[in-house]
């Protein structure tokens, strides 16, 4: 069964028009009926990133053309499910509700797995800089995030300087590493970054197929920073 057919079933009950509470009220009894497992991560990963970037892609006070694009390429979504995305989507951007408790709800889920809630992040900053640039609003509201997902000062760094183009890129910071560290240090960060964000391993814990282009967008931001060290320091 696909990632869309199983939405379709989650959203089937939605009212058609109603508070983001009813998303949140869908996502709880689904993850109450199935145990936990990559069918259940993949449809609260595909709803968590439908309804948390509705509502980041207003932050900046307009949804761009670029941005919408960006939402229809990370989420490759076929035209017969297009409804029901664009139904969660709305439902999202119109309701007054703020974003915070429907976050709340993921972590009450996902807490204890923060690779997890990473991806969602990482997902939403993709979104945020389609139009070219990270606005501040929209930058405030991944912070935002990553305080609610209790993500550490410096995972949120990191995936933020794969992101934030400002002047030349931190390869450092992209690794997650230090300057003062040995190459074999770096060598071997690097190499379990490679292993942690390779697409199989995203897939595993519950990243749907459907949305690869965010690892192989991780993975092409990891190897450039790697080579500009290669470089720079003889590697």
């Amino acid at each position: 069964m696909s990632i869309w057919t199983r939405l379709s079933d989650v959203v089937s009950g939605l009212a058609a028009s109603g508070p983001i509470a009813d998303i949140m009220n869908a996502v709880t009894g689904f993850v109450a009926r199935v145990s936990d497992s990559p069918e259940r991560r993949q449809v609260t990963f595909t709803i968590a990133m439908i309804a948390l970037s509705a509502k980041m892609a207003k932050a900046d006070g307009v949804v761009t053309h670029d941005e919408i694009e960006a939402f229809k390429e990370i989420f490759e979504i076929p035209s017969k499910e297009q409804h029901n995305v664009a139904r969660i989507f709305n439902l999202a951007k119109q309701d007054v509700a703020g974003f915070d408790a429907y976050a709340r709800q993921i972590l009450k889920i996902y807490g204890h797995d923060p690779e997890f809630l990473e991806d969602i992040l990482d997902g939403l900053f993709h979104i945020a800089e389609a139009d070219g640039i990270i606005h501040e609003n929209e930058l405030i509201f991944l912070e935002n995030i990553g305080c609610i997902f209790a993500i550490e000062d410096e995972a949120f760094e990191t995936i933020k300087a794969r992101h934030v183009k400002n002047g030349i890129t931190d390869p450092y910071q992209v690794l997650g590493v230090e300057v003062e560290w040995s190459n074999f240090e770096i060598k071997k960060q690097y190499r379990r970054l490679v292993a942690e964000n390779h697409p199989d391993r995203l897939i595993a814990r519950g990243v749907p197929p459907e949305f690869v282009k965010i690892a192989t967008d991780k993975m092409a931001a990891i190897n450039v920073a790697y080579d500009r060290l290669q470089k720079e320091r003889g590697l």
